[in-house]
């Protein structure tokens, strides 16, 4: 979906993700020390921006749709959360090097070239030690779960993922597969998503 694509989207519902964070970003980050400065590239309406600042980090968040990020804003003020937003394409952004202690990409999905451009902002953006911390739906979610995208060449395996991290320099967490409930109008149904942990190597 193109810039006014998802403008137009965003307009039309009230908080299309809802105001608390991804469920498994929560429970993955919550453990990890606020250690300075996060990035959270494509970050919608700032769900997940907003929750990391309240922990305590220095969020920086980026995301092309307009109406997106004056929602974020609108929602960190009506919070008093200090976020610094910035709209911007996160495929031409290019975070300072060596900056975050922490970067999260949470439900990008781009053609394999523009996400490997963007994986390699990432990486970059990393302080030794930082983490990066990613979710999005799987390619197996086409055949095996619910909703998401429909195009497979967006979609993540996370094998491939992994393979695109290491070859940037990162160590490697985890990668796998998971299962989140989604509410449907048939009744509950299962959609798989991809989680990859990494880090930035302190030596």
């Amino acid at each position: 979906m193109d810039r006014q694509g998802w403008n137009e989207r965003y307009a039309a519902h009230d908080l299309v993700w809802g105001a608390e964070p991804n469920r498994f970003l929560a429970e993955e980050l919550a453990a990890l020390p606020a250690q300075g400065r996060a990035l959270d590239l494509a970050c919608g309406e700032g769900r997940n921006a907003i929750w990391l600042a309240k922990r305590g980090w220095q969020v920086t968040a980026v995301d092309y749709s307009s109406v997106a990020v004056e929602r974020a804003r609108r929602l960190a003020r009506e919070q008093q959360i200090d976020v610094e937003w910035i709209e911007g394409d996160v495929t031409a952004v290019e975070p300072s090097a060596g900056a975050f202690a922490l970067v999260v990409i949470a439900y990008l999905h781009l053609p394999p070239e523009e996400r490997r451009r963007v994986l390699g902002h990432a990486a970059s953006a990393l302080a030794p030690g930082g983490t990066l911390f990613l979710i999005g739906h799987a390619v197996r979610n086409l055949t095996e779960g619910y909703g998401g995208p429909q195009r497979a060449e967006v979609l993540w395996d996370p094998e491939v993922v992994r393979s695109e991290l290491a070859s940037l320099g990162l160590a490697i967490d985890r990668a796998v597969h998971v299962r989140r409930p989604v509410e449907t109008p048939e009744g509950m149904r299962e959609a798989i998503d991809v989680i990859v942990r990494a880090e930035r190597p302190s030596v």
